[in-house]
């Protein structure tokens, strides 16, 4: 899990993608007749078509573009919340709950710009660390209740609470902003003591997942957000308070994240990253492909809840959204091999591509792993298409349960095909010329 971030200086440059195509020297080029007829020493070698540059500047565009449908879904959850808060109804609750689960859409497939780009890194755990100890932030049911052993802070409250105290310090928490929240990430040391982002808004909207094995997600009521005698489990005004300074700080961060990426905002990273050798951005890319693809998704994600049949490791657990997380993350690395985004409008960004780089050179390597991303993509896609069944869903914490034979095949060979996908990106890494990749395997063997 990431460390914890403060709050940034933050500027927002909204932008217009340019879609970046490939130019051809095709016409400019011998044709075989005149390359045969001409002296070895003479014979000029093919100019490629793609341009090396330009393939890192689309890389860029890419996250430009999914950082900022993160953004635009993020102000409409903020504004989703606004509603739920001003009148708390199941409508308004609802209606908040689905604007979290389409925020989450482009953000999941944000996260392949995670690993190697340490200004993603750096910061992300301020909207995405999971798992979280979730009676720091408010009430939990007594039975049943896990968490990090020896975590002070687990059981604190902070909804319910004036002043806090976590490993002898002292804090007065009775005006609930987004620094503070901020502040209060991973205070007395543990990282289960998360009180941001995502999947601190993800527990207020939904409460816990009582339901363990069995079906169901998290059903806080919307009395939980009303006043007066209407309000349920007491310190409904502190709740909304809450729930609205985590929205504010993700909108925050979000811009500054845009900000990162923008052309406009120069000099930022984006800046920095373009000026760089094209070897070492395509070392950030399938660093970034590969960690995702193997450590993160296929071991962290995956493989620790199935082997420990723990639905306290699931990522989206108490919305039981963890099937279209874990799709999209697929989907994230799939986007950077293509060059290819479709935006939450609907629009279809694309591109020069570490694709057509590498079918110049190597096709069938290309052609291999497009099949491989391919396959580990409609693998995914089995899991959500199970969690998403309208007849009897199975969602991703029955399928980890001990007796479900059918779900544990299901993930495994989601599993399987993330692996196998992550050694056609180190052999793509070879002929792109990047001398060494080593993908980040968080301790799992495969």
């Amino acid at each position: 899990m990431a460390a914890r971030q403060h709050l940034k200086p933050l500027v927002l440059a909204t932008t217009t993608l340019t879609l970046i195509t490939a130019c051809s020297n095709q016409d400019d080029s011998p044709n075989i007749e005149q390359v045969s007829a001409q002296p070895a020493s003479e014979q000029q070698a093919p100019v490629p078509s793609i341009d090396r540059s330009a393939v890192v500047s689309h890389y860029a565009d890419l996250a430009q573009a999914t950082y900022e449908d993160a953004l635009i879904t993020a102000r409409r959850l903020d504004n989703a919340i606004d509603a739920l808060i001003a009148n708390p109804d199941d409508t308004t609750l609802d209606a908040a709950r689905e604007a979290w689960l389409a925020a989450r859409v482009p953000y999941q497939q944000s996260e392949v710009f995670r690993f190697g780009n340490a200004v993603v890194d750096d910061w992300e755990g301020q909207l995405n660390a999971w798992p979280l100890d979730e009676g720091l932030i408010d009430y939990v049911a007594g039975d049943g209740y896990q968490y990090e052993l020896g975590n002070g802070g687990a059981t604190v409250n902070i909804v319910a609470s004036s002043e806090i105290n976590v490993g002898g310090e002292t804090i007065d928490v009775t005006n609930l902003t987004p620094q503070l929240l901020a502040d209060l990430n991973e205070i007395g040391g543990s990282e289960a003591n998360v009180a941001t982002g995502y999947h601190a808004i993800e527990f207020l909207l939904w409460g816990q997942d009582l339901n363990g094995f069995e079906a169901g997600a998290g059903d806080r009521p919307a009395t939980d957000f009303a006043t007066g005698d209407a309000c349920s489990n007491g310190n409904c005004e502190r709740r909304g308070s809450y729930l609205k300074a985590a929205s504010e700080l993700l909108v925050n961060d979000l811009e500054w994240m845009v900000s990162q990426w923008s052309p406009a905002s120069a000099p930022n990273y984006r800046s920095e990253l373009t000026a760089m050798a094209p070897t070492d951005v395509f070392q950030k890319m399938l660093f970034g492909m590969g960690s995702l693809s193997l450590g993160e998704l296929a071991g962290e994600r995956m493989k620790v809840a199935l082997e420990a049949n723990s639905y306290e490791d699931e990522h989206d657990c108490f919305s039981d959204n963890t099937h279209n997380s874990h799709f999209y993350n697929g989907q994230g690395v799939q986007n950077v091999y293509t060059g290819r985004y479709t935006r939450v409008d609907g629009t279809v960004l694309s591109g020069p591509s570490l694709s057509a780089l590498v079918a110049e050179s190597d096709p069938e390597l290309n052609a291999t792993l497009t099949r491989q991303l391919e396959a580990s993509m409609a693998a995914l896609g089995k899991i959500q298409a199970a969690a998403e069944s309208s007849e009897a869903p199975i969602r991703f914490d029955m399928m980890i349960a001990p007796a479900n034979e059918q779900g544990a095949a299901a993930i495994n060979s989601a599993i399987s095909a993330l692996v196998t996908q992550t050694g056609s990106i180190e052999q793509v890494a070879q002929r792109v010329g990047v001398a060494a990749l080593q993908p980040d395997d968080a301790g799992h063997t495969f």
